[in-house]
This record gives structure tokens, C-alpha cells and sequence, in this order.
């Protein structure tokens, strides 16, 4: 699992390693297996998967060794935990999304169906059928990367974002999906709306989803989101 990782120092308290330089499936798994391995055999480090590389936060003066190089000395701690034979299982969390798709809630489903050549009711379909991962949190606190989506769905972004994305939109952006956790910009394909809370800085954990979950879409209707809704702590 050590071969071909590349270190960089980021800050003085800040490891890099890299991966990869691609949006993969199979790389984004390497990087949640090192993340699940450090975090069992490292509990001390703070570990923060993205795509291709998973940053590694920690204390220098506990790595600080007489020629002072925390760096060097914490890269050969991951060399050899990662070197180790034998493997961690890490059980994934199942999450089931609600969604409530199109109209007010979606409205640029119409548009992606036509782009991808579906009827409306097929694409929302294959958004529902595809088992997803959560390959990163980033962008804004608790929102989702999702690697999952069905080829036949990948759309542009559009060419004119969006001031104010309402929370909960689940969304479409080349050959990703996601969900904004906040009303924030953007220039995703707004496909439908989860009544669900992303985030939650009082909340422990502050996101509903983490990275390595696996996501399914459920498909509900306006009665049900709205029921949901209200349900919700705000």
C-alpha cells in the first residue's frame, strides 16, 4: 500500500501524500483503505481523504525527534504502518438519501434529461439506482463529492451559476454528484432537493455524511419532503 506515494509538507503541523493526480474510483479506495489503516495504527493524526491524496494533520512536537525533522519522521511512521502486511476492513456507513425530484426542487432536471437523451422518469431512476461513495467532504463544510454516478448522466456545469443554491439541492457536475449542504453559489445541474441537514456545526458529528459512506437515493414525493422537512432540527 506504500508503493508510489509521494510526501509533501504542507505546513508545519501538515503531511500530503499523494496517490494519484485523477478522478478514480479504485485510487479514491487506496485512499480511504491508508486513511482507515492510519487512523487505527495513528489515532493521534487527523486524517482528511480528498480524491487522490489524504492530508494528515498533527502535532510536530510529538514527532520532533534530536535533529528536529517532525516531516521525515512522521513520513517514515506512515511508510511503515502502510508497509504492513495484512488488511483493515473498515465497514462503510449505509445512508439513504430522500429525494424529492424536478419541479421546484430540481429545476434543471428537464434539461439534463434532454441533454442525456431520457425521459424525465428514466434518468431519476438511474440517480436512484447507482450505489455511491463519499470520496470527500470539501468545497463547503458537509458537502458531499459522490463517485458513483451512471456515465449516461454526466452533464456540464452551467454556463451561468447560480447565485444562492438552495440547501439540500442534489446536483450534477460533469461526471460527479453532490449535494449542497447550504444555501451557497453554483454552477451544478440542479436535479431535485433532500429535506435532510448536511451540516450541523452544533451537531456531533457536524456532517451527515463522511467520507468512504455509501449513499443510495430514495425518490419521494412532495408530501413526503415536506413532512420530512419539518421534521428536521433547524
Amino acid at each position: 500500500m506504500a508503493q508510489d506515494i509521494g510526501f509533501e509538507a504542507l505546513a508545519e503541523d501538515a503531511l500530503l501524500l499523494r496517490f494519484g493526480e485523477r478522478i478514480d474510483s479504485e485510487l479514491n479506495a487506496r485512499v480511504q483503505a491508508a486513511a482507515a489503516r492510519l487512523h487505527q495504527r495513528l489515532p493521534q493524526l487527523e486524517c482528511v481523504p480528498a480524491y487522490a491524496s489524504l492530508l494528515l494533520r498533527f502535532d510536530p512536537s510529538s514527532w520532533a525527534a534530536d535533529d528536529d525533522a517532525p516531516h521525515r519522521h512522521l513520513q517514515d511512521a506512515v511508510n511503515a504502518v502502510l508497509g504492513e502486511n495484512g488488511t483493515i476492513v473498515a465497514t462503510p456507513r449505509e445512508q439513504v438519501i430522500p429525494v424529492c425530484y424536478g419541479g421546484e426542487y430540481g429545476p434543471d432536471l428537464a434539461d439534463v434529461a434532454a441533454h442525456c437523451g431520457l425521459a424525465a422518469d428514466a434518468l431519476i431512476a438511474r440517480h436512484t439506482a447507482a450505489d455511491y461513495r463519499v470520496a470527500m467532504l470539501g468545497f463547503a463544510p458537509g458537502f458531499p463529492y459522490l463517485l458513483g454516478l451512471d456515465p449516461q448522466l454526466a452533464v456540464p456545469r452551467r454556463h451561468d451559476p447560480r447565485q444562492r443554491v438552495p440547501a439540500g439541492s442534489v446536483a450534477i457536475g460533469g461526471s460527479q454528484t453532490g449535494i449542497y449542504p447550504e444555501v451557497l453559489p453554483g454552477g451544478w445541474q440542479l436535479i431535485g432537493r433532500t429535506p435532510l441537514r448536511l451540516f450541523d456545526a452544533t451537531a456531533r458529528p457536524p456532517s451527515l455524511l463522511a467520507a468512504g459512506d455509501r449513499v443510495r437515493f430514495q425518490a419521494i414525493d412532495e408530501d413526503s419532503f415536506r413532512q420530512l422537512a419539518a421534521a428536521e432540527p433547524r
